[in-house]
Protein backbone atom coordinates (compact mmCIF):
# COMPACT_ATOMS: atom_id res chain seq x y z
CA UNK A 1 0.00 0.00 0.00
CA UNK A 2 1.30 3.47 -0.89
CA UNK A 3 2.08 5.78 2.03
CA UNK A 4 1.41 3.01 4.53
CA UNK A 5 2.93 5.22 7.26
CA UNK A 6 -0.35 7.16 7.29
CA UNK A 7 -2.27 4.41 9.08
CA UNK A 8 0.65 3.70 11.41
CA UNK A 9 0.97 7.35 12.45
CA UNK A 10 -2.78 7.70 13.05
CA UNK A 11 -2.87 4.55 15.18
CA UNK A 12 0.07 5.86 17.17
CA UNK A 13 -1.78 9.15 17.82
CA UNK A 14 -4.73 7.19 19.19
CA UNK A 15 -2.48 5.11 21.44
CA UNK A 16 -0.93 8.29 22.89
CA UNK A 17 -4.34 9.96 23.49
CA UNK A 18 -3.35 12.64 20.96
CA UNK A 19 -5.86 11.74 18.25
CA UNK A 20 -7.80 14.65 16.78
CA UNK A 21 -11.01 14.74 14.78
CA UNK A 22 -13.36 17.35 13.40
CA UNK A 23 -16.46 18.36 15.34
CA UNK A 24 -19.22 20.12 13.41
CA UNK A 25 -20.81 22.96 15.36
CA UNK A 26 -23.66 25.40 14.92
CA UNK A 27 -23.66 28.54 17.03
CA UNK A 28 -26.77 29.39 19.03
CA UNK A 29 -28.29 32.86 18.98
CA UNK A 30 -26.44 33.62 22.21
CA UNK A 31 -22.69 33.82 21.66
CA UNK A 32 -21.86 32.03 24.90
CA UNK A 33 -23.45 28.80 23.66
CA UNK A 34 -22.53 26.24 21.05
CA UNK A 35 -24.69 23.44 19.61
CA UNK A 36 -23.09 20.10 18.72
CA UNK A 37 -25.17 17.14 17.54
CA UNK A 38 -28.29 18.94 18.68
CA UNK A 39 -27.05 19.51 22.25
CA UNK A 40 -26.33 22.95 23.68
CA UNK A 41 -23.15 23.66 25.66
CA UNK A 42 -21.66 26.69 27.39
CA UNK A 43 -18.74 27.48 25.11
CA UNK A 44 -15.41 28.26 26.78
CA UNK A 45 -13.20 27.30 23.83
CA UNK A 46 -13.99 30.13 21.42
CA UNK A 47 -11.54 32.85 20.38
CA UNK A 48 -14.39 35.33 19.95
CA UNK A 49 -12.89 37.24 22.86
CA UNK A 50 -14.92 40.44 22.52
CA UNK A 51 -18.19 38.68 21.66
CA UNK A 52 -18.43 40.44 18.30
CA UNK A 53 -19.21 37.42 16.13
CA UNK A 54 -22.69 37.75 14.63
CA UNK A 55 -22.87 41.42 15.70
CA UNK A 56 -25.68 43.10 13.80
CA UNK A 57 -23.61 46.08 12.63
CA UNK A 58 -20.76 43.88 11.40
CA UNK A 59 -23.22 41.59 9.61
CA UNK A 60 -24.80 44.60 7.93
CA UNK A 61 -21.39 45.92 6.89
CA UNK A 62 -20.61 42.53 5.36
CA UNK A 63 -23.84 42.63 3.36
CA UNK A 64 -23.09 46.20 2.28
CA UNK A 65 -19.66 45.02 1.20
CA UNK A 66 -21.18 42.24 -0.88
CA UNK A 67 -23.49 44.76 -2.55
CA UNK A 68 -20.60 47.13 -3.28
CA UNK A 69 -17.77 44.74 -4.19
CA UNK A 70 -19.16 41.21 -4.50
CA UNK A 71 -18.09 38.23 -2.41
CA UNK A 72 -14.70 37.58 -4.00
CA UNK A 73 -11.69 39.67 -4.98
CA UNK A 74 -11.29 37.43 -8.05
CA UNK A 75 -7.53 37.89 -8.30
CA UNK A 76 -4.30 38.43 -6.42
CA UNK A 77 -3.67 41.89 -5.04
CA UNK A 78 -1.02 42.63 -7.67
CA UNK A 79 -3.29 41.82 -10.62
CA UNK A 80 -6.85 43.14 -10.17
CA UNK A 81 -7.73 41.87 -6.67
CA UNK A 82 -6.84 44.97 -4.66
CA UNK A 83 -10.14 46.77 -4.06
CA UNK A 84 -10.99 50.05 -2.38
CA UNK A 85 -12.28 48.02 0.59
CA UNK A 86 -8.79 46.59 1.10
CA UNK A 87 -7.13 49.98 0.89
CA UNK A 88 -9.64 51.51 3.31
CA UNK A 89 -9.11 48.69 5.82
CA UNK A 90 -5.33 49.05 5.60
CA UNK A 91 -5.64 52.78 6.23
CA UNK A 92 -7.85 52.13 9.27
CA UNK A 93 -5.34 49.67 10.72
CA UNK A 94 -2.42 52.04 10.14
CA UNK A 95 -4.25 54.82 11.96
CA UNK A 96 -5.34 52.48 14.77
CA UNK A 97 -1.82 51.14 15.43
CA UNK A 98 0.10 54.25 14.35
CA UNK A 99 1.93 52.38 11.61
CA UNK A 100 2.99 53.70 8.17
CA UNK A 101 1.93 50.69 6.11
CA UNK A 102 -0.16 47.53 6.21
CA UNK A 103 -0.63 44.40 4.06
CA UNK A 104 -3.58 42.00 4.18
CA UNK A 105 -3.27 38.21 4.13
CA UNK A 106 -5.67 35.27 4.02
CA UNK A 107 -4.64 34.00 7.49
CA UNK A 108 -2.21 34.54 10.33
CA UNK A 109 -0.40 31.36 9.35
CA UNK A 110 0.16 32.73 5.84
CA UNK A 111 1.27 36.13 7.15
CA UNK A 112 3.82 34.59 9.51
CA UNK A 113 5.23 32.35 6.78
CA UNK A 114 5.36 35.32 4.41
CA UNK A 115 7.39 37.47 6.78
CA UNK A 116 9.96 34.85 7.73
CA UNK A 117 10.35 33.52 4.20
CA UNK A 118 10.83 37.00 2.75
CA UNK A 119 13.33 38.22 5.36
CA UNK A 120 14.97 34.81 5.41
CA UNK A 121 15.84 34.91 1.71
CA UNK A 122 19.13 36.41 2.82
CA UNK A 123 21.49 33.90 4.46
CA UNK A 124 22.89 36.67 6.66
CA UNK A 125 19.54 37.16 8.39
CA UNK A 126 19.34 36.04 12.03
CA UNK A 127 16.05 35.16 13.71
CA UNK A 128 15.62 34.93 17.51
CA UNK A 129 12.35 33.24 18.47
CA UNK A 130 10.69 32.68 21.82
CA UNK A 131 10.44 28.90 22.26
CA UNK A 132 6.65 29.13 22.66
CA UNK A 133 6.19 31.01 19.39
CA UNK A 134 3.36 29.81 17.16
CA UNK A 135 3.98 26.85 14.85
CA UNK A 136 3.67 29.09 11.78
CA UNK A 137 6.49 31.33 13.06
CA UNK A 138 8.71 28.33 13.73
CA UNK A 139 7.92 26.79 10.33
CA UNK A 140 8.56 30.05 8.53
CA UNK A 141 11.87 30.59 10.29
CA UNK A 142 13.26 27.10 9.74
CA UNK A 143 12.07 26.93 6.13
CA UNK A 144 14.06 30.09 5.36
CA UNK A 145 17.80 30.49 4.75
CA UNK A 146 18.25 32.54 7.91
CA UNK A 147 20.17 31.41 10.97
CA UNK A 148 17.63 30.60 13.69
CA UNK A 149 18.07 30.62 17.48
CA UNK A 150 15.34 30.10 20.06
CA UNK A 151 15.35 31.48 23.59
CA UNK A 152 13.52 30.07 26.58
CA UNK A 153 10.04 31.45 27.06
CA UNK A 154 10.12 35.14 28.06
CA UNK A 155 13.77 34.74 29.11
CA UNK A 156 15.19 38.20 28.41
CA UNK A 157 18.54 37.33 29.98
CA UNK A 158 19.12 34.41 27.62
CA UNK A 159 17.98 36.44 24.60
CA UNK A 160 20.43 39.19 25.60
CA UNK A 161 23.27 36.67 25.66
CA UNK A 162 22.29 35.27 22.25
CA UNK A 163 22.24 38.74 20.75
CA UNK A 164 25.54 39.59 22.40
CA UNK A 165 27.22 36.47 21.01
CA UNK A 166 25.93 37.27 17.54
CA UNK A 167 27.62 40.66 17.70
CA UNK A 168 30.92 38.80 17.56
CA UNK A 169 29.88 37.00 14.37
CA UNK A 170 31.22 38.57 11.19
CA UNK A 171 28.20 37.70 9.05
CA UNK A 172 25.38 39.04 11.26
CA UNK A 173 25.39 42.72 10.37
CA UNK A 174 22.11 44.42 11.20
CA UNK A 175 19.87 41.65 9.88
CA UNK A 176 18.47 40.61 13.26
CA UNK A 177 14.84 39.90 14.02
CA UNK A 178 13.47 39.21 17.52
CA UNK A 179 10.16 37.35 17.31
CA UNK A 180 7.56 36.54 19.94
CA UNK A 181 3.81 36.53 20.57
CA UNK A 182 2.04 39.45 22.20
CA UNK A 183 -0.15 37.02 24.14
CA UNK A 184 0.80 33.36 23.98
CA UNK A 185 -2.05 31.29 22.60
CA UNK A 186 -1.87 28.25 24.90
CA UNK A 187 -1.24 29.82 28.31
CA UNK A 188 -2.43 33.41 27.91
CA UNK A 189 0.63 35.11 29.35
CA UNK A 190 2.03 38.26 27.73
CA UNK A 191 5.43 38.79 26.20
CA UNK A 192 7.71 41.22 28.03
CA UNK A 193 6.95 43.77 25.37
CA UNK A 194 8.77 46.79 26.82
CA UNK A 195 11.94 44.82 27.50
CA UNK A 196 11.88 43.21 24.05
CA UNK A 197 11.41 46.59 22.38
CA UNK A 198 14.30 48.12 24.31
CA UNK A 199 16.52 45.12 23.61
CA UNK A 200 15.73 45.32 19.90
CA UNK A 201 16.59 49.01 19.84
CA UNK A 202 19.85 48.49 21.72
CA UNK A 203 20.94 45.72 19.37
CA UNK A 204 19.83 47.38 16.11
CA UNK A 205 17.30 44.59 15.62
CA UNK A 206 13.66 44.55 14.56
CA UNK A 207 10.95 43.35 16.93
CA UNK A 208 8.23 41.20 15.38
CA UNK A 209 5.14 40.27 17.40
CA UNK A 210 2.35 37.89 16.51
CA UNK A 211 -0.50 39.76 18.17
CA UNK A 212 -3.29 37.35 17.18
CA UNK A 213 -4.45 36.90 20.80
CA UNK A 214 -3.62 40.41 21.96
CA UNK A 215 -5.25 42.62 19.33
CA UNK A 216 -8.64 43.92 20.44
CA UNK A 217 -8.17 42.71 24.03
CA UNK A 218 -5.08 44.59 25.25
CA UNK A 219 -4.92 48.41 25.27
CA UNK A 220 -7.40 51.21 25.84
CA UNK A 221 -8.59 50.97 22.23
CA UNK A 222 -7.62 47.35 21.68
CA UNK A 223 -4.34 48.16 19.93
CA UNK A 224 -2.69 45.09 21.44
CA UNK A 225 1.05 45.19 22.04
CA UNK A 226 1.34 48.52 20.22
CA UNK A 227 -0.37 50.11 23.22
CA UNK A 228 2.67 49.08 25.30
CA UNK A 229 5.62 49.89 23.01
CA UNK A 230 6.50 50.72 19.44
CA UNK A 231 6.62 47.38 17.62
CA UNK A 232 8.58 47.34 14.36
CA UNK A 233 6.38 44.69 12.74
CA UNK A 234 2.99 43.54 13.97
CA UNK A 235 1.00 40.59 12.69
CA UNK A 236 -2.56 40.02 13.85
CA UNK A 237 -5.52 37.99 12.71
CA UNK A 238 -9.11 39.05 12.07
CA UNK A 239 -10.64 35.69 13.03
CA UNK A 240 -10.40 36.02 16.81
CA UNK A 241 -11.33 39.21 18.71
CA UNK A 242 -12.02 41.09 15.46
CA UNK A 243 -14.55 38.38 14.50
CA UNK A 244 -14.14 38.34 10.71
CA UNK A 245 -11.51 36.55 8.60
CA UNK A 246 -7.96 37.16 7.36
CA UNK A 247 -4.87 38.81 8.84
CA UNK A 248 -2.50 41.75 8.44
CA UNK A 249 1.13 42.77 8.74
CA UNK A 250 1.79 46.36 9.85
CA UNK A 251 5.28 47.75 9.23
CA UNK A 252 7.32 50.60 7.74
CA UNK A 253 7.37 51.69 4.08
CA UNK A 254 10.56 49.87 3.14
CA UNK A 255 9.43 46.47 4.40
CA UNK A 256 6.00 46.99 2.84
CA UNK A 257 7.59 47.65 -0.54
CA UNK A 258 9.89 44.64 -0.12
CA UNK A 259 7.01 42.26 0.75
CA UNK A 260 4.94 43.44 -2.21
CA UNK A 261 7.85 42.60 -4.48
CA UNK A 262 9.36 39.51 -2.85
CA UNK A 263 6.79 37.77 -0.64
CA UNK A 264 5.56 34.73 -2.57
CA UNK A 265 2.71 34.25 -0.10
CA UNK A 266 1.42 37.73 -0.91
CA UNK A 267 2.18 37.85 -4.64
CA UNK A 268 0.64 34.49 -5.52
CA UNK A 269 -2.43 34.46 -3.25
CA UNK A 270 -5.90 35.67 -4.14
CA UNK A 271 -6.72 38.73 -2.05
CA UNK A 272 -9.17 38.31 0.82
CA UNK A 273 -12.84 39.02 0.15
CA UNK A 274 -13.43 42.77 -0.19
CA UNK A 275 -16.79 42.31 1.52
CA UNK A 276 -15.01 40.78 4.51
CA UNK A 277 -12.55 43.68 4.51
CA UNK A 278 -15.50 46.08 4.60
CA UNK A 279 -17.02 44.21 7.57
CA UNK A 280 -13.65 44.23 9.34
CA UNK A 281 -13.59 48.02 9.20
CA UNK A 282 -16.83 48.13 11.17
CA UNK A 283 -15.53 45.60 13.70
CA UNK A 284 -12.38 47.66 14.33
CA UNK A 285 -14.53 50.75 14.79
CA UNK A 286 -16.58 48.96 17.47
CA UNK A 287 -13.44 47.61 19.16
CA UNK A 288 -12.01 51.09 19.57
CA UNK A 289 -15.18 52.61 21.00
CA UNK A 290 -16.74 49.83 23.12
CA UNK A 291 -14.32 49.72 26.05
CA UNK A 292 -16.81 47.79 28.17
CA UNK A 293 -15.99 44.58 26.30
CA UNK A 294 -12.40 44.58 27.56
CA UNK A 295 -13.49 45.66 31.04
CA UNK A 296 -15.93 42.76 31.24
CA UNK A 297 -13.23 40.23 30.35
CA UNK A 298 -11.10 41.54 33.22
CA UNK A 299 -14.00 41.46 35.67
CA UNK A 300 -15.07 37.90 34.77
CA UNK A 301 -11.48 36.64 34.71
CA UNK A 302 -10.89 37.87 38.26
CA UNK A 303 -14.09 36.18 39.40
CA UNK A 304 -13.06 32.90 37.75
CA UNK A 305 -9.67 32.91 39.41
CA UNK A 306 -11.19 33.65 42.82
CA UNK A 307 -13.69 30.77 42.56
CA UNK A 308 -11.22 27.99 41.73
CA UNK A 309 -9.96 25.73 44.51
CA UNK A 310 -6.21 25.51 45.33
CA UNK A 311 -6.06 22.08 43.63
CA UNK A 312 -6.63 23.73 40.24
CA UNK A 313 -3.32 24.81 38.63
CA UNK A 314 -4.21 28.03 36.84
CA UNK A 315 -1.60 29.93 34.81
CA UNK A 316 -1.60 33.66 35.64
CA UNK A 317 -2.70 35.87 32.76
CA UNK A 318 -3.86 39.36 31.82
CA UNK A 319 -5.69 38.14 28.70
CA UNK A 320 -8.85 36.20 27.83
CA UNK A 321 -6.95 32.91 27.87
CA UNK A 322 -6.77 30.92 31.12
CA UNK A 323 -4.77 27.70 31.04
CA UNK A 324 -5.47 24.99 33.62
CA UNK A 325 -2.55 22.59 33.64
CA UNK A 326 -3.56 18.93 33.91
CA UNK A 327 -0.35 17.20 32.79
CA UNK A 328 -1.27 13.78 31.42
CA UNK A 329 -3.09 13.55 28.07
CA UNK A 330 -5.55 10.90 29.21
CA UNK A 331 -6.50 12.82 32.33
CA UNK A 332 -6.98 16.03 30.32
CA UNK A 333 -9.33 14.19 27.95
CA UNK A 334 -11.17 12.62 30.88
CA UNK A 335 -11.74 15.98 32.58
CA UNK A 336 -12.87 17.51 29.28
CA UNK A 337 -15.41 14.69 28.82
CA UNK A 338 -16.69 15.14 32.39
CA UNK A 339 -17.28 18.83 31.71
CA UNK A 340 -19.16 18.05 28.49
CA UNK A 341 -21.53 15.86 30.49
CA UNK A 342 -22.21 18.95 32.61
CA UNK A 343 -22.95 21.03 29.51
CA UNK A 344 -19.55 22.80 29.36
CA UNK A 345 -17.53 22.69 26.13
CA UNK A 346 -13.86 22.98 27.04
CA UNK A 347 -11.26 21.45 24.75
CA UNK A 348 -8.30 19.47 26.08
CA UNK A 349 -5.05 20.78 24.56
CA UNK A 350 -2.40 18.07 24.16
CA UNK A 351 1.04 17.55 22.59
CA UNK A 352 2.38 18.48 20.13
CA UNK A 353 0.46 21.76 20.58
CA UNK A 354 1.92 21.97 24.08
CA UNK A 355 4.91 20.26 25.67
CA UNK A 356 4.72 16.66 26.88
CA UNK A 357 3.25 16.41 30.39
CA UNK A 358 1.68 19.87 30.13
CA UNK A 359 -1.72 18.95 28.66
CA UNK A 360 -4.29 21.46 29.74
CA UNK A 361 -7.75 22.90 29.55
CA UNK A 362 -7.65 26.18 27.64
CA UNK A 363 -10.43 28.37 29.04
CA UNK A 364 -11.35 31.48 27.09
CA UNK A 365 -13.46 34.06 28.91
CA UNK A 366 -15.23 36.35 26.48
CA UNK A 367 -17.33 39.48 26.67
CA UNK A 368 -20.52 37.52 25.90
CA UNK A 369 -20.16 35.43 29.07
CA UNK A 370 -21.87 36.46 32.30
CA UNK A 371 -21.40 35.97 36.04
CA UNK A 372 -23.71 32.94 36.11
CA UNK A 373 -21.65 31.26 33.35
CA UNK A 374 -18.39 31.78 35.23
CA UNK A 375 -19.75 30.52 38.54
CA UNK A 376 -21.06 27.36 36.88
CA UNK A 377 -17.78 26.81 35.01
CA UNK A 378 -15.69 27.13 38.17
CA UNK A 379 -18.03 24.79 40.07
CA UNK A 380 -17.77 22.13 37.35
CA UNK A 381 -13.97 22.42 37.07
CA UNK A 382 -13.51 22.18 40.83
CA UNK A 383 -15.55 18.97 40.92
CA UNK A 384 -13.84 17.43 37.89
CA UNK A 385 -10.29 18.06 39.12
CA UNK A 386 -10.75 17.48 42.86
Amino acid sequence: MSFDFIRTDIDEQKAKSRYRQLVCTSTASQGNEIIINGKSYLNFSSNDYLGLNNHAQINKALQDGVDKFGTCSSSSSLVTGYHYAHQALEDDICQWLNKPKCLLFSSGFAANLALFHALGKNEQSHFYLDKLSHASMIDGAYQSKAKVKRFNHNNIEQLTKLLSSSEQSADTGNNKLIASEGVFSMDGCQAKVMELAQLAKTNSAWLYLDDAHSIGVIGNKGQGSNSIANIDITMATFGKAIATSGAFLACDENLHEYLVNFSRHYIYSTAISPAMAWATRKSIELIQSEHWRREKIVELSELFSDLLTPEVELVGTQSSIHAIIIGDEKKALRVSEQLKKQGVWLTAIRPPTVAVNSSRLRVTICAHHNTKDIKYLAECINKAIA
